[in-house]
C-alpha cells in the first residue's frame, strides 16, 4: 500500500470506501476549488453518513416512481431487438442498417445474469480495439459497456447507456435520459448535468485508445442524447457538444492527483471515521467529527445544495466565521479580495481605510450604499 492510500485510508476510518461512478465524477466539476471535498470524495467517504450524523437535513433524492419512469424510458429504447435504437442512431449519426453489430455487455458469461465489472470491461475492450484497429469490422452497437478511469489512483468503472462504432472510424457515447425534449428545447441544467456525465466516459474512452497507441481523438466529444420527445414516451435523438465538460473533468482530475499536498496541510490523525457499534450506529461525537471538517478549507457556493451531502454544514460554517461566501457566488467573486462581511461593511462605512488593493472595491460598495440610503429615505 502506498503512503498515499495510507493517508487516504486514516481519513475514511474502518468503513469501506465508496466506489466513484460517472455522477459522482460529474459533481467534482462543480466545486473544483474545494479541497474538503476534493479530498473527502478521493478517500471514498460517505458524506450522506457524514451529513446524517450531523444531524444535517436530507437533500432531496429521486423517487421510486421517476426511476422507474426512467428504466421504463431506457427499455423501451433499446427493447429486445433495438430496433428503435438503431432507427434513432441512424437518423442522428447515418448509420446504414444492415451495418450494424450490437452486444450487449450486461452479461459476457453463461448462467449469469450480470457479470463482474471486470470481465465486462475486458470484453468491452476487446471489441473496441477490434473496432478501432480492424477496417473491415462491422459498426458496433455496445449496450452498457463497461469503462474503466483512474482517479486519484485508482480505477474507477463506469457504465454508459451504449457506444456507437461510426462508420467513419469515430466513437460516439450515447446517453439515455428521461426528462422530456419540448418542441425542441430540453431544459439546459438538465443537459449540462447529462454532459458533465457523459464526459467521464469520453474520458475513459480515450485513454482506453490511447493505452493502445491509438488516437484518443477518435471519440468524439459530440454525444448523442436520447429523450422522450415532447410529452410522449416517444424517443428523439439530438448531438449536443461535451467539450466544455470534458476539459473541466480532466482538470479536475488532474487536480486530483495532488492530493499529497492537500494532506501535507492536515494533522496525521485526522480522521472522518464515525465509530460505528455492533449494530452500525455512529458512536463518534458530533463535536469531534465538526472539528475535523473544520481543518479541511472549504468552497461553499449555493450551488453545492444540489450535489454534496456536506452542503448545509459548510453554509452554516460559512455564516458563522462571517464569511462573503455565504451571500452566493456573485457577491463573493464582486467583492474578491475581502473575505468577510464585516470587512465589507466597514469599508462601506468608512469604518476602515482600504488597502491599495481594496480602493476600486471600496468606492463600488460605497456607491452601493448611498444608494441603499437614499432608497431608505425616499430619496433616491
Amino acid at each position: 500500500m502506498s503512503s498515499l492510500d495510507a493517508r487516504l485510508d486514516v481519513l475514511r476510518g474502518t468503513s469501506l470506501p465508496l466506489p466513484h461512478n460517472a455522477r459522482t465524477l460529474a459533481a467534482l466539476t462543480a466545486n473544483p476549488a474545494c479541497d474538503r471535498r476534493s479530498l473527502i470524495d478521493a478517500a471514498g467517504i460517505d458524506k450522506d453518513a457524514l451529513a446524517a450524523h450531523l444531524g444535517l437535513p436530507r437533500p432531496l433524492r429521486k423517487s421510486q416512481l421517476a426511476l422507474k419512469h426512467g428504466l421504463a424510458f431506457e427499455h423501451r429504447v433499446i427493447g429486445r431487438d433495438h430496433a428503435e435504437l438503431v432507427r434513432l442512431l441512424r437518423e442522428a449519426l447515418d448509420l446504414a442498417l444492415p451495418e450494424v453489430a450490437y452486444e450487449d455487455l450486461n452479461s459476457v458469461a453463461n448462467g449469469e445474469d450480470r457479470s463482474s465489472p471486470q470481465l465486462r470491461h475486458a470484453r468491452t475492450r476487446s471489441l473496441i480495439i477490434s473496432a478501432a484497429t480492424n477496417k473491415s469490422a462491422p459498426r458496433t452497437l455496445l449496450n452498457h459497456p463497461v469503462l474503466r478511469l483512474p482517479v486519484a489512483g485508482h480505477h474507477v468503472y463506469l457504465e454508459p447507456d451504449v457506444v456507437a462504432f461510426h462508420h467513419d472510424g469515430t466513437f460516439h457515447v450515447v446517453e439515455i435520459k428521461s426528462f422530456p425534449v419540448i418542441y425542441g428545447q430540453a431544459d439546459p441544467a438538465s443537459v449540462a448535468a447529462a454532459l458533465t456525465q457523459t464526459a467521464a466516459y469520453v474520458l475513459a474512452l480515450r485513454d482506453l485508445l490511447a493505452d493502445e497507441g491509438l488516437p484518443p481523438e477518435r471519440v468524439s466529444d459530440t454525444v448523442v442524447l436520447i429523450n422522450p420527445l415532447n410529452f410522449t414516451q416517444r424517443p428523439t435523438a439530438t448531438l449536443e457538444s461535451a467539450h466544455r465538460q470534458i476539459r473541466s473533468l480532466r482538470r479536475h482530475l488532474d487536480r486530483l492527483r495532488r492530493l499529497p499536498e492537500l494532506l501535507d496541510q492536515l494533522p496525521l490523525d485526522t480522521t472522518f471515521d464515525l465509530a460505528l457499534d455492533p449494530h452500525g450506529k455512529p458512536t463518534r461525537p458530533r463535536s469531534e467529527l465538526t472539528a475535523a471538517l473544520a481543518r479541511l478549507n472549504p468552497l461553499y457556493t449555493p450551488h453545492c445544495r444540489r450535489h454534496c451531502d456536506l452542503a448545509i454544514h459548510c453554509r452554516n460554517e460559512a455564516r458563522s466565521r462571517d464569511r462573503t461566501e455565504a451571500l452566493g457566488t456573485t457577491v463573493r467573486e464582486d467583492i474578491a479580495g475581502i473575505t468577510t462581511v464585516t470587512t465589507a461593511l466597514d469599508l462601506a462605512d468608512g469604518r476602515l481605510h482600504p488597502a491599495d488593493a481594496q480602493e476600486d472595491i471600496t468606492r463600488a460598495l460605497r456607491h452601493a450604499q448611498r444608494l441603499y440610503t437614499d432608497l431608505q429615505a425616499g430619496t433616491a
